[in-house]
């Protein structure tokens, strides 16, 4: 299975000015993270950030808070470690309809009334980076999956203050089905072509 471009949206996790001088390989982590927010807004692909205690941790790092901008993108502030538990969901999930039941439906009793169905499909395949792998990231990354979304982990933009737990973040992940990837990856499926019209675009953000 592929990425999808019209399928995806991404998620930026709590890369935030007070956490990320301790991570592990924190300027190839910010790096990765902003070409991500580049990309998804070459491609269309909605995008969030998250951050985590803003007034104990910060916010995120400038050029990472740049490029959500950039790409039209809004940041969850959150005090849960999964993103997920503070309402991430509901803002990847596309916005509810009541169906038609005919007549007024509120004069339906209620066991007659018709669910809310979604607009539309909606994009179901989050990809998602972000700082600490192993507790705020990961822990966001396994609610979507219990919330059944694919979840795609971008594994050069993810990083925590050890080595150690970064893999083992990895490992757990894989583990509950999540897909590892990495930045060059998810640019060449968006793409899928050498004719895309954004191939060159993407050449060079990836180089």
């Amino acid at each position: 299975m592929l990425l999808d471009a019209d399928d995806s949206q991404l998620v930026l996790v709590d890369y935030q000015t007070r956490l990320m001088p301790a991570i592990f390989e924190n300027d190839l982590v910010i790096a990765n993270a902003v070409r991500l927010a580049r990309m998804a807004q070459a491609f269309e692909v909605p995008v969030w950030g998250t951050v985590q205690n803003p007034n104990k941790l910060g916010q995120d790092v400038p050029e990472v808070r740049a490029a959500i901008e950039a790409a039209g993108g809004k940041t969850l502030v959150k005090m849960h470690f999964s993103a997920a538990a503070d309402g991430l969901g509901d803002w990847l999930r596309p916005p509810l309809r009541k169906a038609s039941a005919g007549g007024n439906a509120r004069s339906l009793p209620k066991h007659l009334q018709k669910a809310a169905v979604p607009e539309e499909a909606g994009r179901g395949a989050i990809v998602i980076a972000g700082c600490e792998a192993h507790v705020c990231l990961m822990q966001t990354a396994l609610d979507l999956l219990e919330e059944e979304f694919d979840v795609w982990i971008v594994t050069d933009a993810c990083s925590s203050r050890t080595e150690r737990n970064r893999d083992a973040a990895f490992d757990r992940l894989a583990g509950a089905g999540a897909e590892l990837v990495t930045t060059e990856m998810v640019a060449f499926e968006w793409l899928r072509s050498a004719e895309h019209p954004a191939f060159r675009d993407m050449l060079a953000l990836v180089k």
